[in-house]
């Protein structure tokens, strides 16, 4: 007896994919994301992202083939456009340097606020030695931007508008000390303080009232 054909799958047709497919791509990309902010890209293999996800290992495959696709795909659709705002930002806070300081930590204030996973994934993919991100952040997540902002504060320091004992190297390299070494820190700090009660706010607030006025006390009749 003759055996019979299974019938065949449905062949996705051409053009833009359907909203299902959109959404489970998305979904898997923020499940991939939060790994490799929590256990690092290395140490996560794609079954671990797919179990995860309620998907099977080929459903992942299917989508963005190996695991450097899948990084690809993470790189620029989603640590890049999380990113874009903070060069608009840059690019529109002019010379003056408390201005140009303050637009920094405002905006990576408001970029930590949207993507809660970038901290955790700078500290693990950029700064540890061997991090699979460190060479991205060079050529693609911040091309020029410190170089940018070392540039502004030299020309601010030559017009007299600068401290004249910063270095503007130095500043941009305390300016990221200042935003995201705390963002990343906050789950230590928070228990070591019991500093539940400082939101997110209250770290911008402090960190511009260190900048403006260092250690020393507010001036007389000076608002907070």
């Amino acid at each position: 007896m003759a055996r019979t054909k299974p019938p065949a799958s449905p062949r996705r047709s051409a053009g833009r994919p359907a909203k299902e497919d959109r959404d489970l791509r998305a979904h898997l990309l923020d499940v991939a994301l939060a790994r490799f902010a929590r256990d690092g890209i290395g140490a996560t293999p794609l079954r671990a992202i797919a179990t995860e996800a309620g998907v099977t290992p080929a459903m992942l495959h299917y989508y963005f083939g190996d695991k450097e696709q899948l990084k690809q795909a993470v790189i620029d659709e989603r640590l890049l456009p999380a990113l874009a705002p903070m060069r608009e930002r840059l690019a529109q806070a002019g010379s003056e340097p408390a201005v140009l300081a303050a637009g920094f930590v405002r905006g990576i204030s408001e970029v930590v606020a949207r993507h809660p996973w970038l901290p955790p994934l700078w500290v693990r993919e950029v700064l540890c030695e061997g991090g699979e991100l460190r060479e991205v952040l060079f050529h693609h997540l911040l091309p020029n931007l410190p170089q940018l902002l070392a540039q502004r504060f030299t020309a601010a320091k030559e017009a007299g508008a600068l401290n004249p004992g910063l270095d503007p190297r130095l500043l941009v390299v305390s300016l990221v000390g200042l935003t995201l070494f705390p963002a990343a820190g906050a789950p230590i700090w928070r228990r070591v303080f019991e500093a539940d009660d400082l939101d997110p706010q209250a770290l911008v607030n402090h960190t511009l009232a260190l900048l403006e006025r260092g250690l020393g006390p507010q001036p007389s009749g000076a608002s907070a």
